[in-house]
């Protein structure tokens, strides 16, 4: 055997393979190398479990920063803050009435970094809801609703309202003052029917209220069942659901062709820059045949790979930017100002002025004329409203663009005075000179029910609505009119119920005002 190459131990063999290992994990994680080229770039997307739900090539109207603002990446990014600060804080957290308070103090006053994670963890939370927020803003102010993207639009709206359902089920683990008579505030709103069954004598046969506010408390009062319920929402139930609404929202994003862009996006954007990497530059490794020929079309169908770039780096170091950010604003605000906590809760030392959080204060301010208008009623009304408007808006016309469609930005700025003006001007009639029962104190419960300021306010933007409908013979339009009135509307609710609203809720200009105990 001396001319033959002898072979290696089983010692050698395992000498040399460990000194490969590292080399081979690395490529057994990242098959196909580093992405430096467009296939390899592409296969990084394919193989990521994380990315697969991009596409491989983003248009540039998509990446840039004025199309989305960033808000649904935003979104994202603090529900992904919550979810980790939240699963730290569920190590220490008791979810009893006789430990919940004290573990609460235990997390700020004796576990390290505790009280800083309930402050990002907080923080986290009301970014998240402002931010999903202003994205179904954005989405609707550029006709991103529009077909196909129809039911994209009911999936995120079924994520507005699981955001919120994760704030509300989260703001009673505390079982401070605070948290108590916020959610009982919330269990006399899902209550509420009551008012519509009493006026006509039927609640002993159909308590529809009392069966919502059993089935959210567990019990008639808020007590241990309503806390492990909460509990059980808050770290299990809705955030499953809000992670497969979520995958399901990526994914139809995807199959719908990418974000909505304007017929002459490729004209706006003019060429590409010069460093450009080009659309195809190797030749294909593979060929294929036309299989079958079947019936429907995909929103992709005559889109080319022009005016795209790779997903990779380009849409990804966009994510991680926006990540970022929004992680800084977190940690500033958590460093600013600290999650509230007061006494513990007493069921017999009632708030005053008890208030719910701050995204449902203009519910109860509609609430405190009427209980069902305001907390079933004018709420239902919205969300039914805004599941129909793309089924209802038809209309290709400033699809993809800002304030796109008849009317534009002016209709929108004066929808705007409108909104304000209105919402402003019921309020201040109501506050300054009270409401029917104290005009008609034998007056029907049922007249006040459907007839309180939050109605007259809803009446008025309908007809606003109805108005620029009719001017412009434009369904678009009227969507415009009525969800930038509904908008303001929000704001100023929230505004008065936040900081004008003491004692017996009562309006004063300012806490200064409030009688002296």
């Amino acid at each position: 055997m001396s001319g033959q190459q002898r072979p290696s131990s089983a010692l050698q063999d395992f000498a040399r393979n460990l000194r490969q290992a590292p080399r081979r994990f690395l490529e057994t994680v990242f098959r196909h190398g580093p992405p430096r080229t467009d296939r390899t770039r592409s296969t990084f997307v394919f193989g990521n479990v994380f990315l697969h739900l991009h596409t491989a090539r983003t248009h540039r109207w998509s990446l840039r920063w004025t199309t989305t603002l960033g808000l649904g990446l935003v979104s994202a990014a603090a529900f992904v803050i919550t979810l980790v600060t939240g699963i730290l804080l569920m190590f220490y957290y008791k979810p009893y009435p006789d430990a919940a308070y004290q573990s609460i103090k235990d997390i700020h006053f004796v576990v390290p970094t505790g009280q800083f994670m309930r402050n990002i963890h907080r923080w986290a939370a009301n970014v998240m809801v402002v931010a999903v927020i202003l994205h179904m803003a954005r989405v609707f102010y550029t006709g991103a609703y529009r077909a196909p993207r129809e039911f994209n639009w009911v999936i995120g709206m079924g994520l507005l309202v699981t955001t919120l359902g994760l704030s509300f089920t989260g703001y009673l683990l505390p079982w401070d003052q605070l948290a108590y008579w916020a959610i009982t505030i919330g269990a006399n709103i899902a209550q509420s029917p009551r008012e519509i069954t009493d006026a006509l004598g039927i609640t002993e046969w159909a308590d529809v209220g009392g069966l919502q506010r059993q089935l959210l408390l567990g019990s008639d009062v808020v007590g241990e069942e309503a806390l492990i319920r909460f509990y059980l929402l808050h770290v299990m139930l809705l955030p499953l659901l809000l992670a497969a609404l979520l995958a399901v929202h990526f994914w139809r994003i995807r199959k719908d062709g990418g974000l909505a862009r304007p017929a002459g996006a490729d004209q706006r954007l003019g060429p590409p820059p010069g460093d450009t990497y080009p659309v195809f530059t190797e030749a294909p490794q593979k060929t294929y045949q036309l299989a079958a020929i079947v019936r429907g079309r995909t929103a992709a169908v005559g889109n080319g790979p022009e005016n795209t770039l790779p997903s990779m780096p380009h849409l990804f170091y966009a994510e991680l930017g926006v990540f970022m950010l929004t992680t800084l604003i977190c940690l500033a605000l958590s460093l600013w100002i600290d999650a509230p906590l007061k006494e513990l809760a007493n069921p017999n030392v009632p708030e005053n002025p008890a208030k719910a959080p701050w995204y449902f204060l203009g519910l109860q301010e509609c609430v405190s004329f009427s209980a069902f208008m305001g907390g079933v009623g004018i709420p239902l009304i919205v969300l039914v409203g805004l599941g129909l408007i793309p089924y209802l808006d038809r209309e290709d016309k400033g699809t993809g663009e800002w304030f796109g469609g008849p009317g534009g930005w002016p209709l929108v700025r004066r929808a705007v005075l409108f909104g304000l003006g209105a919402a402003i001007g019921v309020e201040a009639l109501a506050i300054r000179c009270g409401w029917l029962r104290e005009w008609f104190p034998d007056i029907p419960q049922l007249v006040i029910t459907f007839v309180n300021p939050g109605t007259i306010l809803a009446a008025l933007y309908a007809v606003f609505s109805l108005f620029e409908v009719r001017r412009r013979n434009s369904v678009r339009a009227g969507a415009l009119a009525l969800f930038t009135c509904f908008l303001c509307g929000f704001v100023v609710l929230t505004v008065i119920g936040t900081h004008f609203r003491g004692p017996n809720w009562d309006f004063f200009w300012s806490p200064a005002d409030w009688p002296k105990h």
